[in-house]
Order: structure tokens, then sequence, then C-alpha cells
């Protein structure tokens, strides 16, 4: 008897820790308007994300590979709701059993008809009926928040991809400094890159807010598979880290404040989803790009007729020490959302993030 009451107990207490951690969990994903990242939400999306990484392994295209992972934020969201309910169940079915509902199928079937809304069933208990209330008032809160998350989402998304699609018009497909370089010189029109700088301010200190209070945006793939959020954001660094360094115009500051911008909205993007990088690199640590690649680039837009500094020496110096500041971390999100093809970005990386499977 003592043993049972004991268990009965204990059932009852981790079911109570059960509920209260999967409600923090629920706001610390739905509510909460900061950058919080929560270890059951996690656990979530690292779980399905394996599972999608099986499918688009099998792809034989990149077109296909994106087809396949177009799925994996929807398919996430929608599975939230469903792990908490279930958890709530189990939680609900501990306490239900500790105020003496056996056996212990029938608390399990009295905590999912209270969840679930299915019915109910009153037994002259009222602190039993309150609890049973309680549960049901929870499944639907649940609900409302996924109801009312997805807007915001939405609505963050189409802001996101709206420069990102006319990022085509200036930078070409698939987007590149060289191109973007090119057809501002050719316009004769140079000096709006300062205007584009602006814009694409705007947009990092947008992306920071919205990709860590609501991290399930970052997976959310263009609507056209060789456009990504991670290479826009590249591209543009890559050109304005140019035009500072490189470029023989009129220094912009606008585009120094860009530059920051990016890499400060990249690195609190990975702190977020843990990826690990310096905080503080040196203007000499090295980077990705290579000096050949540098002076082939170099060499293009000097074809291109734009005018470049004389020393370009002094010139890949500047540019290296700009670049890494968003270079480690600029490339583990092109790595951990399968960006599509971009020179500098994506070009240099194995298909599938390696910082999911650990």
């Amino acid at each position: 008897m003592i043993i049972d009451w004991v268990g009965r107990v204990v059932a009852g207490l981790a079911g109570v820790m059960l509920v209260g951690y999967t409600l923090i969990s629920a706001i610390r994903t739905f509510v909460l308007p900061r950058a919080a990242p929560d270890r059951l939400t996690w656990m979530v999306f690292r779980g399905t994300r394996r599972i999608f990484n099986i499918r688009a392994k099998r792809a034989d295209t990149y077109e296909a590979r994106d087809s396949a992972l177009a799925l994996y934020a929807p398919v996430t969201l929608v599975a939230l709701p469903v792990v908490w309910l279930g958890l709530i169940m189990i939680g609900y079915t501990g306490v239900f059993w500790f105020m003496g509902v056996t056996p212990i199928t029938e608390a399990l079937r009295l905590s999912i008809a209270s969840a679930s809304t299915l019915g109910f069933v009153s037994d002259g208990d009222v602190l039993r009926n309150l609890v049973m209330f309680s549960e049901a008032i929870i499944g639907l809160v649940l609900v409302a928040l996924l109801i009312s998350y997805l807007p915001a989402i939405y609505s963050a998304f189409s802001r996101r991809e709206a420069l990102v699609t006319l990022l085509e018009v200036r930078a070409g497909s698939p987007p590149s400094v060289i191109e973007m370089l090119s057809r501002y010189y050719r316009l004769g029109r140079m000096e709006l890159l300062s205007d584009m700088w602006l814009d694409w301010e705007a947009w990092f200190a947008e992306l920071e807010e919205s990709h860590t209070s609501l991290a399930v945006l970052a997976f959310f793939r263009s609507p056209q598979p060789h456009r990504s959020w991670v290479t826009a954001a590249g591209v543009v660094l890559d050109a304005a880290s140019f035009v500072v360094s490189t470029v023989d115009i009129p220094h912009d500051v606008q585009a120094n404040i860009c530059i920051r911008a990016g890499f400060i909205a990249l690195r609190h993007i990975a702190d977020f989803f843990r990826i690990p990088h310096n905080a503080n690199p040196q203007p000499d640590d090295p980077i990705s790009v290579s000096r050949e690649e540098f002076d082939d680039v170099c060499r293009q837009l000097e074809a291109a007729g734009i005018p470049l500094k004389a020393d370009r020496d002094q010139a890949w110096r500047d540019f290296a020490g700009w670049r890494v500041n968003y270079d480690t971390v600029l490339l583990s999100l092109a790595s951990l959302t399968m960006a599509p093809y971009a020179p500098w970005v994506s070009d240099r990386l194995p298909v599938f993030a390696r910082h999911w499977e650990r």
C-alpha cells in the first residue's frame, strides 16, 4: 500500500513537472519575443531534419533535394504542437493516476479525452473536473498559439524574400559580385550602390530579429530553388567588401555599415543555432576565399571596365579583413540550410550540414 502511494505521488509530481516544462517550451518558442533556444523544440527540429535528410540524400539533382526539403519547416511546425500535446497527455496521465483514476490505462484515456476535447464525463469530483478542464484549455491554447504564429511567420518570410527576389535583377542567377558590380557600372549608376547598402542594412536588422525569435524561418526555402536568403546575404556582403577594399570609387561609409549589420546578424543567428565561430577574428586570419580567386574576380571586373585600386596586395588584405568577419558563419549557415549554388558561399561546402548530425 505504501509503495503504491509513493508511486502515485512520484507520478503526480512528474506529471506536473512535465506539463510545466512543455508549457514553458511552447511559450519560449511561440510567445517570447527574443532569441531563446529551447531544448525540446531543438530536438523536434533535429529529429525531423534527419528524416528529411534521408530522402534528400537520395535525390540526384539540387532541384530534387530542394523539393525534398521544402516541406521540412512546415512539417516541423505542425509536429511541434503534436509533440507538446502528447507530452501534456502523458503528464496529466500521471496526475489523474495520483488522483485515484485506475488502472493507468483509464487515466491515459481520460487524459486523451480531456486534451483533445473529444468528450467530458463528470464524476462528481470537483477537483478532478477542474483538472480535466485545465488540460482541455491547455490543449486549445497550444493549437491557438500555432494558428496565431503562422501569420507572423509568413509576413516575415514575405518581407525577407522581397529583396532576395530583387537581387536576381541586380546580381543575376546565381547571384555574384561580378554580375552585380558590372551591371551597375554598365548602367552608369555606381552611385546608386549607396541606396542598396541602406536597403540591405535594414534587411539584415530585420533578418536578425526574425530568424532568432522565429527561428523556423531560417529553414523556409525561397519560392524558386535557385534563391536563398543565405546566398543573397553572402553576395551582398562580398560586393560591399569589394567596393570598400578594391573598387576605385569615392568611399561610401554606408557600405561599411552594411557589412557590419550583415556580419552581426549572421553571427547572432549562428549563435542561436549553436554554430561555433570566432567572435573576435583578426584581419589576417585565414578565410575560405583564396588569393587566386580574388585576383580572378579582379581580372573579370577590370575586363568589364570597372576601375580598381592600383595596390592589389593592399586591396586583398582589406577584402580579407572584411570577409573574415562573416566567412565562417556564412558558410555554416549555407550548409545548415542546404543553400543553392553561389560563388564563394555554397560552392565550397558539403551538401548536408554536419551540425545537424551531431
